[in-house]
């Protein structure tokens, strides 16, 4: 007689991984390092809570980082580009290194950083990490997506600003975990384009909670938090349309009155904000700069999609790829993105 298993029914295989503790141990944090990114935190916190009214968030870089050269390339080019503006602009690099899938595609360079299908974790956290510290020691702040709840363990302190996306808004483990985090969390409304999501995540994520997860050795654990007041709503746009304009900006702001946040609202300038269409990011930016010269007092920042080279290309295994082209989401090149960096700074002038 056949008897069916109780469990791991459907698993092929339970790999081992490192701990957080000696991933830490083998890529530590300088002095130099640490300082960047708490300067960043507290930068941003600042603009979040009103004590800095006249600074722009400004978040740029790739959909996703799937060459670290190039990423690292990148971070040098917008590195120069932001010093000029420090008086106007709070910028920060996107290294987004897990991307959620609608259905299935690759999952980032954390999952798969060979770019094989192998997904090959350790290497992708260690790679991920080296990248963070040598960005972080440009000088330049890092921002990323909080996808699986462990990774913040490996890479969390190497970061000054973190999202939760458009598709685990709803998550109560995003949720919970967001409540946690020690940096600034901006959470994109859903990709319906409604708010009460986001709004909701927001108000939870002030809030204590318990949840499951793991110690800095690598242990199950309940993990208490005290609750996370630096938080901020993400517009991205979505099915119903964009949500830039004025009267969105203001909506927004009316819908998170209560929260005591004074600057309360970030615009995507891609997403559903940009029809997906990495060419329409420019004017996206200038409308919303049109309310920053009107002096907005609920805008936070921009987020732009950026990357060496303008567009996209297509991922398979083993494919050929050409240096600086987004695999994911299609992006402006950097010459443009530093072009409207300037053109962000001179509207911050004019407010």
């Amino acid at each position: 007689m056949v008897i069916e298993r109780l469990e791991d029914r459907n698993l092929a295989d339970i790999r081992p991984l490192l701990s957080p503790r000696a991933l830490k141990t083998r890529l530590p944090v300088s002095e130099e390092v640490a300082d960047t990114v708490l300067r960043a935190r507290q930068a941003i916190r600042d603009a979040i809570h009103g004590r800095d009214r006249r600074r722009l968030l400004v978040i740029a870089g790739p959909c996703s980082i799937h060459d670290p050269a190039a990423a690292l390339d990148y971070a040098g080019r917008l590195a120069a580009a932001a010093r000029p503006w420090a008086d106007e602009l709070i910028v920060v690099m996107r290294t987004y290194f897990e991307k959620p899938r609608t259905t299935v595609g690759w999952k980032g360079l954390v999952n798969d950083p060979h770019l094989d299908g192998s997904c090959d974790v350790p290497a992708g956290l260690e790679l991920a990490r080296q990248l963070l510290l040598e960005i972080n020691g440009l000088g330049l702040p890092c921002a990323t997506e909080v996808l699986d709840p462990f990774t913040p363990q490996f890479l969390a302190d190497l970061l000054a600003w973190a999202s939760i996306g458009a598709r685990t808004i709803e998550s109560q483990t995003h949720r919970q975990l967001a409540s946690g985090l020690s940096m600034p969390v901006g959470f994109k409304n859903g990709t319906s384009g409604g708010l009460d999501a986001a709004r909701n995540a927001i108000v939870a994520a002030r809030h204590r909670h318990s949840f499951l997860g793991i110690t800095v050795d690598g242990a199950s654990a309940v993990v208490n938090t005290k609750g996370n007041p630096d938080r901020h709503l993400v517009l991205r746009g979505g099915e119903s349309g964009p949500n830039y304009s004025a009267e969105d900006v203001q909506r927004a702001a009316a819908l998170l009155a209560g929260e005591d946040l004074a600057r309360p609202v970030l615009v995507d300038c891609s997403h559903g904000n940009s029809g997906k269409d990495h060419r329409r990011q420019a004017g996206v930016c200038r409308e919303v700069l049109k309310q920053v010269r009107a002096g907005s007092p609920a805008l936070l920042g921009l987020m732009i999609e950026s990357n060496l080279e303008p567009g996209a290309q297509s991922w398979k295994p083993g494919a050929e790829l050409r240096y600086g082209v987004s695999i994911t989401d299609a992006c402006l090149g950097f010459e443009e993105t530093a072009d409207l960096l300037a053109e962000i700074a001179e509207a911050v002038k004019v407010s």
